[in-house]
């Protein structure tokens, strides 16, 4: 899943991205409300986390010309304001839910996830199983016949959006999107070294592979 950091402060923004994308997300920064309405109205984003201290557009600012786009990316406030009228302001604006610094990255993180749970409108799961593999979502521990898989954070994210579409031909630009920090480049090969290292893990011990190439299309995983 792809999120977007919206945080004009360097230090925090990298402490950011670098515990959001070691939880498996791409990651794409904007340092300012201008930049991230730019990126947002040409990216579709699973969720924003926005500060609400920005040069130019400020947070609230942002959020607001968001919600009258029409862009209704889910959207977590970072704030060192901490009275109960400036979260009614941030939530009153389109925010969806609201953090004050300092926090704990791990409850960031927990809540990143309840809101992208949220907005699905369905109930997400704790597990999900394809034939005999299975990926646990809260402890991230990767089986396959009951045998642990040891996956990088990157194996760990092309699986995780493989599972979730098992049967569906995903293409190349699909994964770069989900699972890297840039757009589609067509004489990279990054995804081929990924979905080869997750091959190796996946089924290079087993009788039936899972993991599978479409030429000219993509990848799909299937059940053994």
């Amino acid at each position: 899943m792809r999120l977007l950091v919206v945080e004009d402060d360097p230090a925090i923004a990298s402490f950011l991205a670098k515990g959001l994308k070691e939880a498996g997300f791409a990651v794409d920064h904007a340092a300012s409300g201008g930049a991230a309405l730019e990126m947002a109205s040409s990216t579709t984003y699973d969720l924003a986390v926005v500060d609400l201290m920005l040069p130019g557009l400020d947070g609230l600012g942002l959020i607001e010309e968001l919600r009258r786009r029409r862009i209704r990316v889910p959207v977590i406030i970072l704030s060192a304001r901490r009275s109960v009228d400036d979260r009614v302001r941030g939530l009153q604006a389109g925010g969806d839910d609201y953090l004050t610094k300092p926090f704990a990255f791990e409850e960031l993180l927990a809540r990143v996830q309840a809101l992208i749970r949220r907005a699905t409108g369905a109930a997400e799961p704790t597990r999900l199983a394809v034939g005999d593999l299975a990926l646990d979502l809260v402890s991230r521990k990767v089986e396959r016949g009951g045998r642990a898989l040891d996956l990088r954070p990157r194996e760990y994210a092309l699986l995780e959006y493989l599972m979730r579409n098992p049967g569906r031909v995903v293409s190349k630009a699909m994964i770069l999107s989900h699972v890297f920090d840039y757009s589609f480049d067509p004489r990279t090969n990054v995804v081929d070294v990924l979905v080869h290292r997750l091959r190796e893990k996946v089924d290079k011990e087993f009788a039936t592979p899972m993991i599978h190439t479409v030429r000219g299309m993509g990848y799909v995983l299937r059940p053994a």
